[in-house]
């Protein structure tokens, strides 16, 4: 694995927070070239990913704390500390010491969360409609996750459980190492039957959700210009997300809760349920208010 592309003393440069920054400017660049096409002022693109990516570390990092309650460390703490403060502070240092402290532990769907809080606030603020911005940006966040799976994969995080199929891949140094000892402590819900004691090789589920995210985004940025409604990208955009998420989480390592649900389980059913509604409800208002 490459969990540091860079080093020059104390200086470096982690992958995964380097496929972070890929998958903000890939955005920002493409939302950018949208905002021009739509009339947008020009500065709207770059403030929306920046309260974005700001709304995202934080709601990210607060759905993980709250996930591995007693777990958080001080770094973790002290990272999120920092960034509130850089924020009310407007010190982009502040902001960065925090995000280089938080390490491990960002979640997708906190960060999703907390993406669309950010932007939602920004948009009432400068009056712009929300559904018609999120059908441009729906697109975008399907990349972005695939984006950042990649750097998932990078340092060893974020796999499956454990496989014998020929594609199955061992993080000897992943975050944690998947090794039996470790699946046995860290993960003791999973079956290891058939299984030696050593290093294991595990589903890539990260390359499978680069894979299948990248497929979305490829159908919703060709299917956004055919939109019979506004809101009909977004609403795709949660069912298809929605129902990757569910399905993957079957061979990830997560903890079970909710009627043999996992945590991200839940909030994807919820976010196709959403998406569901939206696909019903929105072409007949729109129908209504027409009449």
């Amino acid at each position: 694995m490459y969990p540091e592309l860079l080093r020059l003393g104390p200086f470096v440069i982690s992958s995964y927070g380097f496929m972070l920054v890929v998958a903000f400017i890939t955005a920002y660049v493409m939302i950018n070239r949208d905002g021009k096409r739509l009339g947008w002022p020009p500065e709207l693109a770059q403030d929306i990913v920046f309260w974005a990516a700001i709304g995202g570390i934080l709601g990210s990092k607060i759905y993980y704390l709250i996930e591995n309650i007693g777990r958080g460390s001080g770094d973790n703490l002290a990272g999120l500390w920092n960034i509130i403060a850089g924020i009310f502070t407007l010190s982009p240092q502040r902001i960065a010491e925090g995000i280089q402290n938080f390490g491990a532990g960002l979640v997708f769907l906190g960060g999703l969360m907390g993406g669309m809080l950010a932007i939602t606030l920004l948009l009432r603020k400068k009056k712009i409609n929300w559904l018609a911005t999120a059908d441009v940006l729906a697109p975008y966040l399907i990349l972005g996750y695939a984006i950042g799976r990649i750097g998932c994969f990078l340092v060893g995080d974020d796999y499956g459980i454990p496989t014998h199929l020929p594609w199955g891949i061992a993080f000897e140094n992943g975050l944690p190492p998947t090794t039996y000892h470790m699946f046995q402590i860290r993960y003791p819900w999973i079956d290891l039957t058939g299984f030696e004691p050593g290093v294991l090789t595990v589903h890539p589920t990260q390359l499978y959700e680069v894979i299948v995210g990248g497929s979305i985004f490829a159908f919703l940025y060709r299917f956004r210009l055919r939109a019979r409604f506004v809101g009909q990208v977004f609403a795709l955009y949660l069912m298809l997300a929605g129902i990757e998420r569910f399905l993957i989480e079957f061979i990830r390592t997560n903890h079970h809760y909710l009627f043999g649900l996992t945590g991200a389980q839940v909030f994807a059913l919820i976010m196709i349920s959403v998406g569901g509604f939206l696909s019903y409800w929105l072409p007949r208002r729109t129908r209504t208010d027409t009449s």
